[in-house]
């Protein structure tokens, strides 16, 4: 396969980002563009994809496109339904996160991965530089054992989301947790390889439907110390994750990755290549490349956030495995 043929469901701001990495690169052809809100997929197509077809149903464009793989950019409650369609026609799909609403339809998908076509998720943080150079870091084992995770997420979110899904419970569960907050619950794995054993946790909706603000402290498997919050009524955005090792702490900040030793602060020069998760999808379909975001990586994230959410609700440590 040297050019992909995609199709794009959902064309709100994820999908335009989608189509924005994949009209510069080579091996990919959008031919299909659908959204509901018909005039959504027309302009994408005018502005990023020319030679696509609009459509206003998934079910028409899996039905009449010529597809080598579909890109998943849809409210969570539609991905479950939209990715079985799409592999009923046999088409590897790239999904937005979260995976799907409920956790038993987590687990199906996850299962039905080892007889279908590919999955993925699209975790971007999986692919950027520097959190590829912390996992390297931390993986290697040469900074002792992680003895402490902190991370602090900011984001103008709540003023952004009256009259769309995510200020739905039964669409968006966890608010500004399980929509932004996931891709950091996902970096906590994904750079550690721990799991959570107990949690408790303080939401706020600040009036909306949905959680806006969300802390946590937390246990890890090995003792290791996790504190963490996610502010959606922010008015900048901001990421910084931190890992405190025996030896060193290594962190981001503004995009960028540093070791701290002694009191003395550097950048990490050694850093792992940029990607995303539309490249990365592509280098699968034509390559045979791994795939670094399973569907299964998507049921610790789901699991943690029920977690949070239950402790936030009752007040209460909820206590997961041990």
């Amino acid at each position: 396969m040297n050019t992909v043929r995609i199709g794009i469901i959902g064309c709100g701001q994820i999908g335009r980002l989608h189509a924005e990495r994949l009209r510069v690169d080579p091996q990919a052809n959008i031919v299909a563009v659908c959204d509901p809100t018909r005039a959504s997929a027309e302009r994408l197509q005018i502005e990023l994809a020319r030679n696509a077809t609009v459509f206003d149903d998934p079910t028409a464009l899996l039905k009449n496109a010529e597809l080598d793989a579909v890109i998943i950019c849809t409210p969570t409650s539609l991905h479950y339904e939209q990715v079985c369609a799409a592999w009923e026609r046999g088409l590897p799909v790239l999904c937005e996160k979260p995976l799907a609403d409920t956790r038993e339809r987590i687990v199906e998908l996850v299962d039905r991965t080892q007889n279908l076509p590919l999955l993925s998720l699209a975790y971007q943080r999986r692919y950027w530089s520097t959190f590829r150079t912390l996992r390297r870091e931390v993986l290697s084992g040469k900074w002792g054992r992680v003895r402490a995770v902190t991370a602090h997420t900011a984001e103008r979110w709540q003023q952004t989301i009256a009259g769309t899904w995510r200020d739905d419970p039964a669409i968006n569960p966890g608010g500004f947790l399980g929509d932004a907050g996931s891709h950091k619950l996902d970096m906590v794995f994904f750079l550690t390889g721990l799991q959570p054993v107990e949690v408790f946790a303080h939401s706020d909706r600040r009036g909306c439907r949905v959680e806006i603000a969300t802390t946590l402290t937390a246990r890890l498997t090995g003792g290791v110390e996790l504190s963490m919050n996610f502010i959606g009524d922010a008015h900048h955005w901001r990421e910084d994750f931190h890992l405190h090792c025996d030896d060193a702490d290594l962190y981001i900040r503004e995009r960028t990755a540093w070791i701290c030793r002694n009191n003395q602060i550097e950048k990490i020069a050694d850093t792992e290549p940029e990607s995303n998760p539309d490249v990365a999808f592509l280098d699968m379909l034509t390559r045979g490349a791994p795939n670094t975001a399973p569907a299964e990586i998507a049921l610790p994230v789901w699991d943690f956030t029920q977690a949070i959410l239950e402790s936030a609700r009752t007040g209460t440590l909820v206590r997961m495995t041990d």
